[in-house]
């Protein structure tokens, strides 16, 4: 166990860099949901969702579960006998621990730390999606005590978790419409994010795809865009329909990924999985249920939420993948499947997870195994 202090150098200066997400897991982590201003009916419907997603992870590897105070007696009852979940007091103010949550990062010798970036809730004072935001930004330091790890922080840096994919050999994958935003870090070039992403996830190359999906919530998350499952392997939205809402997006994304090559100079291969053929909404009846609390978004029955099947959370021997009940969702198994031949693909109705906004990716982190080379 590495010693718990922030590191005055860089993850790359130190030989640590962000592993792919294919690669061997420690274990997973999620923050229970309880915010009745981002979750319909109380929560209730989206924490039997989170609690199916906790059972199927911990079917595979452990899982960290954190709860709020005022949750975490019935939390720790309803997983009291549950092999692989272990259940931890924390303070978050919103659910979505892949963003505000740190990247953990290994080396060769056996070593794991985190990079702990700045967050602002998705832009803060410009268009940002809740307020206040601040035990979120403090999750970084909150799991480096935990885990008993070396933590690393940027002067300034906001970056979600969402925003990036990693191969674990040298490249990033990341959109333009995010970290390039006026509302995350105006005060960098395009060059020194890439110099920064390069230090603190420790990789030499940043494949830049142009859009997301959604460019009012996330400004465009890559992680509903595209995903690296293997070395030199690549996951890509798709849709052949013209006249779906996306085309433009996955022909651009597909094409640029057709074009680059990843750090170690391999053309990429690249496996599509199809998108959702349509935008989830909610019911006015869903959508009442809502609080509406000063700082946050409101939702309603014409507010559009963007699926993708992009979304899915690879684990040791499974990936689990959103499904909507739209057309397409059998197909998205078999893409996905596809691209994981050696893992189970498990697919789990999402559609409460949408209503906040995001979805499995979304709410989970992956924290890798050790590894000696």
């Amino acid at each position: 166990m590495s010693t718990v202090y922030q590191s005055q150098s860089t993850p790359k200066a130190d030989g640590f860099y962000m592993p792919g997400e294919y690669e061997e897991q420690e274990r997973t982590w999620i923050l229970w949901p309880h915010r009745s201003d981002v979750w319909r009916g109380g929560a209730k419907p989206a924490q039997k969702v989170f609690a199916e997603i906790i059972r199927t992870v911990a079917r595979f590897q452990p899982i960290t579960v954190g709860v709020n105070s005022e949750d975490y007696p019935a939390v720790c009852e309803m997983f009291d006998s549950e092999e692989n979940v272990r259940v931890l007091l924390m303070e978050y103010n919103d659910s979505w621990i892949r963003d505000p949550g740190p990247a953990f990062l290994v080396n060769d010798n056996g070593e794991v730390a985190l990079s702990h970036f700045h967050f602002n809730a998705y832009g803060g004072f410009i268009d940002g999606l809740y307020f206040p935001w601040d035990k979120d930004a403090s999750l970084g330091m909150q799991i480096s005590q935990i885990e008993g790890v070396r933590r690393y922080r940027p002067e300034d840096y906001i970056l979600e978790g969402g925003s990036f994919n990693c191969d674990g050999q040298g490249t990033v994958v990341t959109t333009e419409m995010c970290l390039l935003n006026e509302d995350r870090n105006p005060q960098y070039t395009k060059e020194q994010i890439e110099e920064l992403l390069g230090e603190y996830l420790g990789i030499e190359k940043v494949i830049w795809i142009k859009d997301g999906i959604d460019p009012y919530e996330t400004n465009g998350h890559v992680d509903d865009v595209a995903c690296f499952s293997a070395p030199g392997e690549v996951c890509c939205m798709w849709t052949d329909d013209p006249n779906h809402k996306f085309y433009r997006e996955c022909q651009d994304a597909y094409k640029t990924l057709s074009e680059a090559t990843d750090a170690r100079g391999r053309k990429l291969k690249i496996h599509k999985v199809i998108m959702p053929s349509e935008s989830v909404y909610m019911t006015e009846e869903e959508a009442s249920t809502i609080a509406l609390v000063e700082g946050s978004l409101p939702r309603t029955p014409e507010d559009a939420f963007e699926p993708s099947y992009l979304n899915f959370l690879p684990i040791n021997g499974a990936v689990l993948v959103p499904q909507f009940g739209d057309v397409n969702d059998a197909q998205a198994l078999e893409d996905i499947k596809a691209a994981y031949p050696d893992r189970e693909v498990i697919g789990i109705m999402t559609r409460e997870i949408i209503y906040g906004g995001g979805n499995i990716h979304c709410i989970t982190q992956q924290q890798p195994k050790a590894r000696v080379k």
